[in-house]
């Protein structure tokens, strides 16, 4: 049996911890990831207020307690004062990935101006990639797929293209996607055959 791939997923949200209202980035990421990925995963979620030692706290219990491959999270990159997400992400982090969070405001800029105010950022944890994404649904799909013209070519790649040789190159298990959602690149010398699992 192949390994299966653990994802954690943190909403980071005040006013949905506390249930004003409906938590929306954890079930649009169970979605998501439901339709994109083509080998065997497993997911735990955690939704938490924007306090920075919470945060870190939660990190370090996915990865280091729970063994995920792959944390996400959601809200709490932006330029207000209750905005810690990626100050709790770089406290908990072994090195730092940057084109993760340059390629994310790159996606963005192509909808809103105002993708230039997010700090989202990624890292690495021993052997989990961590990676902050935006708040919206909307937005997180179009940061994992990319940008794609009318005929679904993609004309600007989205981050979870990266994602599956970031996971092999960091002692995790192979993870296949389907590719009209977005497909996993890996250079040729790294790929399998098509009837390897």
């Amino acid at each position: 049996m192949p390994e299966v791939l653990k994802i954690g997923l943190v909403s980071i949200s005040d006013r949905a911890s506390q249930g004003v209202y409906e938590d929306k980035g954890i079930p649009a990421l169970r979605d998501w990831f439901g339709r994109a990925l083509a080998t065997p995963w497993e997911m735990e979620t955690r939704l938490i207020p924007d306090e920075q030692a919470m945060i870190e706290a939660a990190l370090c219990e996915l990865v280091d307690g729970a063994g995920c491959h792959l944390v996400l999270t959601t809200g709490g990159t932006g330029p207000a004062p209750r905005d810690v997400t990626p100050e709790a992400t770089l406290a908990v982090a072994d090195r730092v990935m940057p084109g993760f969070g340059e390629q994310m405001r790159q996606i963005s800029l192509a909808f809103v101006p105002t993708a230039i105010l997010s700090r989202q950022v990624g890292v690495i944890r021993k052997q989990s990639l961590i990676l902050n994404l935006p708040g919206q649904p909307k937005a997180i799909a179009e940061t994992l797929e990319g940008l794609k013209d009318a005929d679904g070519q993609v004309k600007v790649p989205g981050i979870f293209a990266a994602v599956p040789y970031c996971i092999d190159l960091i002692g995790g298990p192979w993870v296949d996607t389907h590719a009209e959602v977005v497909k996993a690149f890996r250079p040729k010398s790294a790929q399998r055959p098509a009837s390897a699992g």
